[in-house]
């Protein structure tokens, strides 16, 4: 630590991502939730020589074209949509302004390990909330608080899922609190809240086009919202980064947005792969909890979490491993396409038989 850090900060742990290996090609890559199939081939299409010319450009600020594309999806209007660098800032900027009178935050104790760190960072108290024994969110646990309540929906790592009347529950019974759903994951199979925006005016919605869109690497977030909460966060972005997001990234997103064919395809597809890897993973004895999205949660009996991850790891096949206590025993798992989840499973075997 040098001596200009300020010391509020000295104790700050930062966010952990998942290994991003340096060389992929020998390597099976399920660790961070990436889609296994490539973007839109119209996202392909616009990235042209015309267009890397005008990269000596600024971007356009308030990236209308893709917050147009996003809220003609969603049948809203533009003006209750705001973009960010990835869902990650715009969350920051949630943590940072939009926590209430009192600066507390409520967020599950297991799930998005971003949100303590933004606790820190921003000097917010965050107050954890526990699971249920099954590892789900209870819904009443949040009712009638006195701060922002940030969900992710379908949590991570668990991959458990609120349903629509759980989240509307939860937003009657906190008439003066934002509601924020983080739905990274929403698309593989839980319900959006993003249908309640114009019911209730404490509810935010946090999306990605990392995870469903194919877009990782172009780091494209959205928040939507009524015009006045949106209106404060377009505010908090252009005092912060008002070019937030870069050329390339507002077309790459804006034709994925609009290409709900390819979108609905490799969705579709992942979910599919996802419902027979969890049909082998219990037939090997494993438990996996219950998944709305692009990963499993799943333990064994016969072999530890630790020793387990470090296995496939052996074997070039990378998963996510966590050593809180309460969840050691799991490893996440992200569904990549049929051919690397059957080399999986017979790792699995493999390892089991070993055992």
């Amino acid at each position: 630590m040098s001596r200009f850090l300020n010391s509020r900060y000295s104790a700050l742990e930062p966010y952990t991502p998942g290994e991003q290996p340096k060389v992929t090609g020998r390597l099976i890559k399920l660790n961070t939730n990436e889609n296994p199939y490539p973007p839109s081939p119209r996202v392909l299409d616009v990235i042209n020589d015309t267009e890397l010319q005008k990269l000596k450009l600024y971007s356009d600020p308030a990236a209308s074209e893709l917050t147009e594309a996003i809220a003609e999806f969603y049948g809203l209007r533009q003006e209750q949509v705001m973009v960010g660098n990835g869902s990650d800032e715009v969350l920051a900027f949630i943590f940072m302004a939009l926590r209430g009178s009192n600066d507390v935050i409520y967020y599950p104790e297991i799930s998005y390990s971003f949100y303590p760190v933004y606790c820190d960072i921003f000097q917010a108290r965050g107050v954890k909330v526990p699971l249920r024994d099954d590892f789900s969110i209870g819904a009443s646990d949040y009712f009638n608080l006195d701060g922002t309540i940030v969900i992710t929906n379908p949590n991570a790592p668990t991959g458990r899922a609120l349903t629509l009347e759980e989240i509307e529950s939860i937003l009657v019974n906190n008439e003066e609190n934002l509601v924020v759903i983080d739905e990274a994951y929403v698309d593989f199979g839980a319900d959006s809240a993003v249908r309640l925006i114009d019911k209730y005016d404490n509810l935010l919605v946090v999306q990605t086009f990392s995870k469903s869109r194919s877009l990782a690497g172009a780091r494209i977030g959205f928040a939507i919202g009524s015009e006045e909460i949106i209106a404060d966060m377009n505010k908090l972005k252009f005092s912060f980064n008002p070019y937030n997001l870069n050329r390339l990234s507002i077309l790459a997103g804006t034709e994925a947005m609009k290409d709900v064919e390819y979108f609905d395809d490799t969705r579709n597809r992942i979910i599919e792969t996802r419902e027979d890897f969890v049909k082998e993973m219990t037939e090997l004895g494993f438990d996996v909890l219950p998944s709305k999205s692009n990963f499993v949660f799943a333990s064994s009996d016969r072999i530890s979490g630790e020793a387990y991850f470090k296995a496939l790891r052996e074997r070039n096949i990378i998963v996510r491993y966590f050593r809180d206590n309460k969840i050691c025993n799991y490893v996440r798992i992200t569904i990549g396409t049929p051919e690397e989840m059957k080399a999986l499973t017979d790792a699995t075997r493999e390892i089991l038989a070993d055992g």
